[in-house]
């Protein structure tokens, strides 16, 4: 399926990275269902003018609506449950937000919000050690990687985990296998990056031989690499959000 996300608008710049990050897949989801709004919601019971502040980050989906983009969208939802709940810790503690009021906003249970307050930090844990933003979803329905694809496992297994050295930079030799540039350090397509890890460190690597300085393969997501993916993305016609989603992936590798 063709990537599309051209047509989305900028996310508002006083959006919570965590949210963003969402939100980010909340639209590559919606982009892999092939559903208009008006579709959507009628799969998915919650409206289109819900599904458009959701999709523009103007109001923050229930988690309900979560999985059933998930559902309608052919992905496993553990990952993107994981990125909502810390979204929503993000959003309720971002002073001065004003979310729209949603007549299908499931009311907050109690028990819940306990459960949520308990288990952020483990969440949080996982995901600065790349365990759930990082682990790749699957870019094509149904079908996993191709035989032919490098092993993500093999990858990992030959740098071992991820331990930021101040100072220290990696080699970067970027090779063409089977279409695609990798750099020899993660064979993601769609790992929403922003804590250290080697998917830093292969997208700085990407970045840098397209021609854009990232300041160094250090593994850490800086305003150095940032800026490096904004001019990609402007340069490829993407939202210059800074962010590397599977939309920014798809140009990095290609």
């Amino acid at each position: 399926m063709g990537w599309n996300m051209s047509r989305w608008k900028e996310l508002p710049n006083s959006l919570d990275d965590r949210v963003r990050h969402m939100v980010v897949q909340l639209r590559w989801m919606k982009d892999r269902s092939g559903l208009g709004l008006t579709s959507l919601a009628a799969k998915t019971d919650y409206s289109r003018s819900s599904w458009e502040r959701y999709l523009n980050g103007k109001a923050l989906p229930p988690r309900q609506a979560v999985e059933g983009l998930a559902r309608v969208s052919g992905v496993e939802p553990t990952r993107i449950l994981a990125l909502h709940e810390v979204a929503e810790e993000a959003w309720r503690g971002q002073a001065g937000t004003q979310e729209a009021a949603d007549p299908r906003q499931v009311p907050r249970d109690p028990r819940r919000a306990v459960l949520i307050g308990a288990g952020t930090a483990a969440v949080l844990g996982a995901l600065l050690a790349g365990l759930l933003i990082a682990a790749p979803w699957r870019d094509q329905g149904g079908g996993g990687k191709s035989a032919a694809e490098p092993q993500a496992s093999a990858v990992a297994a030959s740098h071992g985990v991820f331990a930021y050295k101040p100072g220290k930079t990696y080699p970067c030799t970027v090779r063409r296998e089977n279409g695609r540039l990798y750099a020899g350090y993660s064979t993601t397509r769609a790992a929403v990056l922003s804590q250290p890890g080697w998917d830093v460190v292969e997208a700085q690597c990407l970045l840098t031989y397209r021609g854009f300085d990232s300041g160094g393969a250090d593994g850490v997501y800086g305003e150095h690499t940032t800026r490096a993916v904004k001019r990609l993305q402007q340069t490829a016609g993407l939202p210059p959000d800074g962010i590397v989603g599977p939309h920014t992936w798809q140009v990095l590798r290609g």
